[in-house]
C-alpha cells in the first residue's frame, strides 16, 4: 500500500507502518524458532559443550550467508524494476543470471569453506573441547550452501515483485518441517538413526530442500511470473550487461554484511578465549537478543520504504511523521521486550542452560547489552530514511566505524587489560550502538537536510 493510499483513508502514519510491520515481524520470528529450538534441544538434552560448538560455528555461517543476503538485495531491485516495466523477457535473464552466479558462489564457498573449517575455526579461537563437534556441525550445513543460496534469492525474487505472502507461507512448511524433524533427528525417534547434534543441521537442511522443491512446484502450478520454467532456463547463464548491473547492486550491500559478520568472528574469538562456558553464554544471549534486534531491523525496512514513498511523492514534510511514527514504534515495541526480558531473565535462560556458571555469564550480558538494543533501533531508523534518498556511503561509512573502531576494539581492550574480564568483552556492543546513533544523527542534522532542500529547489 502506497502512502497516497494511505492518505486516502486517513489512517495515522504509525498505524499503517504498525500493520506493515506485522508480516515482516512474523517473518523474522519464523525464521529464528527453528534455530530457538534447536538451541533449546541442544541447551538442556545434550549439554553446554555442544551447545558452544554450534555458537562458534555461527558467526562464520552467517559471513557466509552475507554473500547470498547481499546478491538477493541486488537482484530484487533489478526484478522489481523489470516487472513494473511488465519486461517478462528481462525477468527471466535477471532470474536466470542470478540463479546461475548464486550457485557458483555457494558451490566455491561450499568446498573452500569445508576444507578449511577446521583452520578458521581453530583461528577463530574456539575451544579444544567442542571444535572437532563443531567442524563436523559446520561441514553439514556448508555442503548444503548451494542449494541454500537458491532457496534463498529465490524467495528474494518473489519479494521485488511484491508478493511477500508466498515466500512467508513457505517459510512456514520450513519451520514446521524443521522443528517436527528436529528430536526425531536429534535422538533418533521412529526408527531413525540417532545423530546428536549432528541431527540439528541434518534437519535444517531437509527441511530446506524439500521446502525449495515445494516451492517450485507450487509457482509452476499457479503459473508464477517467477516460476522455473524453460525461459528461465535459457538464462542460466551469466549476461555480461546484466552480471555488472547486479554486481554494483549487490557489492555494498555483501561488503557491508561481511564486515560485520567478521566483527562478529573478531568478538566470538575474545569471547572463545574464555573457555567453552563463554561461547555457550554468547550464542544463547544471542538468540534471546535477536528477538529485542528483530523490531529495530523491520523498522528500519518500513521507514525506508515509507521514507522513499514520500520523497518520490515530493511530501518532503511528510519525512518527520514518518520518522517519528518509526521512533515511537522502536521505543514502544522494543521498550516492552526488553521490560519483560530484563524481569523473567533467568527463567528464559534456563530455557537454555542448566550449569549455573554458564548461566551467570549469559545473565551478565544480557543486562549489560539488552537497553542498547533501543539506541540500536533509534540509529537504523535515521539510516533507513537517509537510505530511501540514495545517500548510503555515508551511513555504511558510520555503520562500519563503529563496530571495527569502537565495538570491536573495546571488547578487546576491556577484557584483556582490565579488571572486568569477560564482561568488558559486552560493554562493546552499547558503546558501538551510542557512537553509531551520535554520528548518523549528525550527518542527518548536519548534512543530509540541507542536501535534500538543495534537490528540492532543483
Amino acid at each position: 500500500m502506497s502512502v497516497q493510499d494511505n492518505e486516502s483513508v486517513n489512517k495515522p502514519i504509525w498505524r499503517t507502518m504498525f500493520l506493515f510491520l506485522i508480516p515482516l515481524l512474523l517473518s523474522n520470528v519464523l525464521q529464528s524458532i527453528g534455530q530457538l529450538v534447536g538451541s533449546v534441544v541442544v541447551g538442556r538434552w545434550l549439554g553446554v559443550n555442544d551447545l558452544a560448538a554450534i555458537s562458534a560455528f555461527f558467526p562464520l555461517f552467517f559471513l557466509l550467508v552475507s554473500f547470498a543476503i547481499g546478491i538477493g538485495s541486488g537482484s530484487s531491485i533489478l526484478i522489481g524494476q523489470a516487472y513494473g516495466a511488465r519486461n517478462e523477457e528481462r525477468l527471466k535473464a535477471i532470474v536466470g543470471t542470478t540463479l546461475t552466479f548464486t550457485f557458483l558462489i555457494g558451490l566455491a564457498l561450499a568446498v573452500v569453506g569445508s576444507i578449511f573449517t577446521w583452520d578458521i575455526l581453530r583461528l577463530m579461537g574456539t575451544p579444544d573441547n567442542v571444535i572437532g563437534v563443531s567442524v563436523h556441525y559446520a561441514r553439514i550445513l556448508l555442503i548444503s550452501m548451494p542449494i541454500m543460496f537458491l532457496y534463498f534469492v529465490y524467495t528474494t525474487f518473489i519479494r521485488g515483485i511484491g508478493d511477500s505472502k508466498t515466500p512467508f507461507y513457505f517459510l512456514i512448511i520450513s519451520t514446521v518441517l524443521n522443528l517436527a524433524l528436529l528430536p526425531v533427528l536429534i535422538f533418533g525417534w521412529l526408527g531413525v538413526p540417532e545423530f546428536g547434534i549432528y541431527g540439528a543441521a541434518y534437519a535444517s537442511v531437509i527441511s530446506m530442500v524439500i521446502t525449495f522443491i515445494i516451492m517450485l512446484i507450487y509457482l509452476k502450478k499457479v503459473k508464477h511470473p517467477l516460476q522455473f520454467d524453460a525461459s528461465v532456463r535459457r538464462h542460466l547463464r551469466m549476461e555480461g550487461s546484466l552480471m555488472k548491473l547486479l554486481l554494483r547492486l549487490s557489492i555494498p550491500s555483501s561488503i557491508n554484511m561481511i564486515l560485520v559478520s567478521l566483527s562478529e568472528i573478531a568478538v566470538i574469538t575474545f569471547v572463545n578465549s574464555f573457555g567453552s562456558d563463554a561461547t555457550a553464554a554468547y550464542g544463547v544471549v544471542n538468540q534471546v537478543a535477536s528477538y529485542v534486534q528483530m523490531p529495530a531491523i523491520s523498522l528500519g525496512i518500513a521507514v525506508s520504504i515509507f521514507a522513499a514513498q514520500s520523497i518520490g511523492a515530493n511530501q518532503f514534510d511528510r519525512l518527520k511523521h514518518v520518522i517519528h511514527a518509526g521512533l515511537a514504534l522502536n521505543y514502544a515495541i522494543g521498550g516492552i521486550l526488553v521490560i519483560v526480558i530484563y524481569v523473567f531473565s533467568k527463567g528464559i535462560l534456563s530455557w537454555f542452560l542448566t550449569d549455573n556458571s554458564t548461566l551467570a555469564i549469559a545473565h551478565s550480558l544480557l543486562m549489560i547489552t539488552l537497553w542498547s538494543y533501543l539506541v540500536f533501533g533509534h540509529a537504523q531508523i535515521i539510516t533507513a530514511t537517509m537510505r530511501a534518498s540514495g545517500t548510503v556511503l555515508w551511513p555504511t561509512v558510520f555503520s562500519v566505524v563503529s563496530i571495527w573502531l569502537v565495538e570491536v576494539p573495546v571488547a578487546f581492550v576491556l577484557s584483556h587489560y582490565t579488571s572486568l574480564g569477560i564482561k568488558g568483552i559486552w560493554v562493546g556492543y552499547p558503546a558501538a550502538f551510542i557512537i553509531s546513533l551520535i554520528s548518523q544523527f549528525s550527518y542527518y542534522q548536519l548534512s543530509w537536510k540541507r542536501k535534500r532542500f538543495e534537490r528540492l529547489v532543483q
